[in-house]
């Protein structure tokens, strides 16, 4: 059966492209956070923050959107939402895990780093499976497992880049440099993961179990909505480095007409 991943022309991929820097720019704005944090409770909640922004906005949000131009000729697509959703857990959780072995400590940085890259990796490409495993039409889809293989070498590499980009960026430019090549490294490797897709016809009476894209994309929005306002708030409230030196050295400055101090 014909395979169409770009229904929609080029509005789902430059969009998908668009909210996978989005998440992947505020996933790194949040691990400068991780970084500079202090305690033990403030690590743990920038290293959410920036799990939801890279795996849940930078990532499956990514994958649900660039979803919206997939079609198959002669059947409709339905989805189930309990498979939708645990992918959605799966990004997030994966790329989790993947940062709390990096930052777990300071010892053998390198192992850290190819550990939580596998980590991270095997999670993101087995988000993208179990999503397409949620997905329903009249037919049966077949996988080429070279194709697969490529798919999965190059989210783990790219979940590697990831993780090593939130451990080492730090000026606004590079966040923004690294934001822009992990997009392409996190819609590379969902096209890539389409490309290795074929579908066999089936039956081609009855509609397939499951919910429309239409209906999920209000509520699955929304959250996104939500979910980026929450992550720009906390960023907002909670000051860099840079700006508490800004508002340290006016008051370090003597002031004007200030009378030096009497000779003893």
């Amino acid at each position: 059966m014909e395979i169409h991943h770009f229904e929609q022309g080029w509005v789902t991929p430059v969009a998908s492209y668009l909210l996978s820097v989005l998440g992947s720019l505020l996933g790194l704005m949040c691990a400068s956070r991780l970084r500079a944090a202090r305690t033990r409770g403030g690590r743990a909640w920038w290293l959410s923050l920036s799990a939801v922004a890279l795996g849940g906005t930078g990532i499956w949000t990514m994958h649900f959107v660039a979803m919206l131009g997939f079609g198959v000729v002669g059947t409709p697509i339905r989805y189930d939402p309990g498979m939708t959703a645990s992918s959605a857990a799966l990004a997030i959780v994966a790329v989790g895990a993947g940062m709390l072995v990096v930052f777990g400590g300071e010892r053998a940085r390198t192992l850290r780093l190819l550990g939580g890259g596998l980590l991270a990796g095997l999670g993101v490409a087995g988000m993208h499976y179990v999503g397409m495993e949620g997905v329903h039409l009249n037919g049966e889809i077949l996988y080429d497992a070279t194709k697969v293989t490529a798919s999965v070498i190059i989210a783990v590499v790219a979940a590697t880049a990831a993780l090593w980009l939130t451990a080492t960026v730090r000026r606004p430019a590079a966040i923004a440099a690294a934001a822009l090549v992990m997009g392409v490294a996190v819609n590379g490797m969902h096209f890539t993961g389409m490309s290795a897709m074929s579908v066999r016809a089936g039956a081609p009476d009855g509609s397939p179990s499951g919910v429309t894209a239409t209906s999920l994309l209000i509520p699955i929005g929304l959250a996104a909505v939500f979910a980026i306002l929450g992550l720009v708030s906390a960023l907002m409230a909670v000051p860099t480095d840079e700006d508490r030196e800004a508002a340290i050295y006016p008051a370090s400055r003597p002031r004007r007409g200030a009378s030096a101090p009497a000779p003893e």
